[in-house]
This record gives C-alpha cells, structure tokens and sequence, in this order.
C-alpha cells in the first residue's frame, strides 16, 4: 500500500506541478498564546513555523508550493473560544490542516466541531489526554506526545525510585488534569502507594490557600501537582511555599517550565517530575538546527513535538502528491513509520524529494516518531530532579 501511495504522489506531481507552483497552501497553527501555559506556547509556535520555514527554503514541496504559518488562540481552557478560532481558520482562511491544538480539553472541541465536520486533518504536539485515544475522529486526529495513560505510570515509578508510599494528589480541573490524575492514582495504588485525598483545582484563582490547606491536612510525604505552571499549578505551590505545608513536589508535564523553576527555584529544590522527551540523533539534530536558525530555547517543552507535528503533515501531503486535507491524512502514518529512509530535523528537504522521486521515508525527526494504535506517539519521559535551581536529568524511562 505504501509504496502505491508513493508511486501515486510521483504521478501527481509530473502532473500538476504547474499549477502547483502558484499555490500558497496554508498550515494552522492553534496554541494557547494566553492563558495557563502561555510561557510554554511561542516556542512550541516558532518550533512548527521552524519547520514550515526549512521546507519553503527548500523548494522541493509539490513542484515548488510554498506554506504559510496562520496562528490562532486555543487559550488552552476556553473550548467555545478554540472552536471559534479553529473554524476561523478552516473557513476564512483556508488552511488544509492544523498543528494543535495544545491542551486536551480544547483539543477535543476542535477535533468534533472543526476537524471532523471540515475533513481537517490536525496534530496535537501536547494534547495528552487518555480519552482522545477513544475520540471520534475519522481518522483526523494524530499527536507527537504520549497519552497520560502512560505518563502516570511513569510518574508512579519516579515515586517508587524516590522511596516514597504516600503522596496527595492536586489537578487542575479539567480533562487533561483528570485523566492525568486517574492515571496516577491508579498506578500508584497498584504498587502499594497511599493516596491520602485527590483534590482539582480551579485555574485563575487569586487564592488557594483553602485547597493546600485541605492536602496538608490529609498528609502525605509529597505533593503531586498536575496542573500548569502559569496557573493553578503555580499558585498550589505558592500557598504551599506560604503555609510550609509541603516541602517536595512531584510535578507532572505541565509544570515543566523554566519561568516557573525561575520564580520558585529555592522552593522546589529537591522535587522531581517528568515530561516528554528524547535523546538520540534526532534530539542532537533539533538542538543543532535550533541553535543555528532558531530564536527559541531547543529545550523548552514540546517544542520538539512542535516541529514534528508541522513536518509530518506537509510531507505526508507530498507523499499524497497534492496539498489537500485528504491527503494529509492518509500518509500520515505511512511518512511516521518504516520502512523508508530515516529523516531526521533538517533533512525536510531530502525527504521532500525522496517522495517525489517514488521513495520511501521513516519520518524520524526531533522525537523519535513511531506512530502507534490510533495514530499517537509511543514516546519516552524526562525523569528530572531540581538541584541547585536547575533541571537535572536522571534517566529516561
């Protein structure tokens, strides 16, 4: 099948190339560039723009059709706001697929009223939700990052390295919180670790002494914080840091932030967490092209997912041999997996004309991509400690 989608998209192009060479095609991008993780979003923005911009540079796509970035707010917790800005997208700007969205709550409102409805195929670099594993989404919906079904396990084995058995648990209240949460709990419990009170969060509060005060009272020897690090999450730790009632976090992925490492760094000395990361070639190869072109921190979260997302669905449009929604989504998987020739960050290019001479490509990239079951990334996590105001890694699990 793989290699008659690429014979396919060879024909394509002696065909239509012409007509292609007057085409703008243009890309989504929907992030929450305000809201709770909005010190995390333009680097994951200029990450996938990164990539869009490597493949106009090299003139190989459809004959030589250039892309065009066109932003949008998801807010990352306002659904009725990311619907709205997605269908901006699709219906008055025209873009034929969307990187994004960013978190999962709002990720599942684009996918069922936009993505789905429009035939819009999207890539979420951070959506991370158990439950869009199960979303309708006719074979739309693909994500970089790793489903929260695996990312408690490993949250439960940190704790486990660690020493500790008794923990309460904070989320923020949503889907993305909740099912991180359900995850964890579930985890740890199987390993014979005690929960004392699992207790969400609201975003945007001016105080949560009420809520630390709830977890300080039920104990534990740690608190686990999956919420945001520009919200909820933050503001746990800081009543925390307030009352002394917790002395050491756990803190899930979307508090990995050097904004907040900045403000509580002589808190949080000692605490541990993890998020989606990678190493290998295809990291080494990201970091260099960053440091090179890039006016953004390699290292911030999910941008490496960021520039996969965007450089999986232009090439699997030029695997399909035209720039359509259609085509995006039917070689996605085909461009993500072998066999093929590997593609690591930077080598777009040579991808782009590997597909239009009737090759084959394994899409390696910045994450080691290895697309699995509905379309989602197997992934690795970042186990880290906080020493001495910084980021150390401890392993990878």
């Amino acid at each position: 099948m793989k290699k008659l989608l690429m014979a396919t998209a060879a024909t394509a192009l002696a065909s239509g190339g012409a007509m292609a060479q007057s085409d703008d095609v243009k890309i989504g991008i929907v992030f929450g560039f305000t809201g709770p993780i909005e010190s995390l979003t333009p680097a994951m923005g200029a990450s996938a723009e990164l990539a869009l911009e490597e493949i106009n540079e090299s003139g190989a796509f459809l004959g030589g059709t250039t892309l065009t970035p066109v932003t949008a707010d998801s807010t990352c917790v306002d659904s009725a706001a990311a619907t709205a800005a997605a269908e901006r997208l699709v219906t008055t700007d025209g873009v034929v697929a969307i990187v994004g969205a960013d978190c999962s709550g709002v990720t599942g409102a684009v996918l069922s009223n936009v993505a789905v409805p429009n035939g819009v195929p999207m890539i979420s670099p951070s959506a991370t939700s158990p439950g869009l594993s199960e979303a309708e989404d006719d074979g739309l919906f693909f994500r970089t990052a790793p489903s929260d079904a695996r990312q408690g396990e490993v949250l439960a084995g940190i704790l486990e390295t660690e020493g500790v058995d008794s923990v309460a648990v904070t989320y923020t209240n949503n889907d993305y919180g909740k099912g991180l949460s359900d995850s964890f709990v579930a985890a740890f419990e199987e390993a014979g670790g005690e929960v004392t009170l699992t207790a969400p969060h609201e975003d945007n509060k001016a105080d949560y002494s009420a809520e630390i005060g709830a977890l300080a009272s039920a104990g534990g020897d740690v608190l686990v914080v999956l919420g945001y690090a520009d919200s909820g999450g933050r503001g746990m730790i800081q009543a925390a840091a307030d009352t002394g009632a917790f002395s050491t976090f756990m803190m899930g992925d979307g508090m990995y932030s050097d904004v907040l490492l900045d403000d509580f760094g002589d808190v949080l000395e000692g605490s541990y967490g993890a998020v989606p990361w990678s190493q290998g070639e295809g990291a080494e190869a990201f970091s260099a092209l960053v440091n090179e072109r890039g006016e953004f921190d390699p290292e911030s979260t999910y941008t490496r997912e960021s520039y996969d997302a965007a450089a999986l669905l232009v090439l699997a449009m030029q695997a399909g041999g035209e720039a359509t929604s259609e085509a995006a989504a039917a070689n996605v998987m085909d461009v993500a997996n072998a066999p093929g020739e590997e593609i690591m960050p930077g080598e777009l290019g040579k991808a782009l004309e590997i597909l239009a001479e009737g090759g084959e490509i394994d899409y390696v990239g910045a994450t080691d991509v290895e697309l699995i079951g509905p379309g989602e990334a197997a992934g690795t996590y970042r186990y880290y400690t906080i020493t001495d105001g910084a980021f150390e890694t401890v392993e990878f699990r």
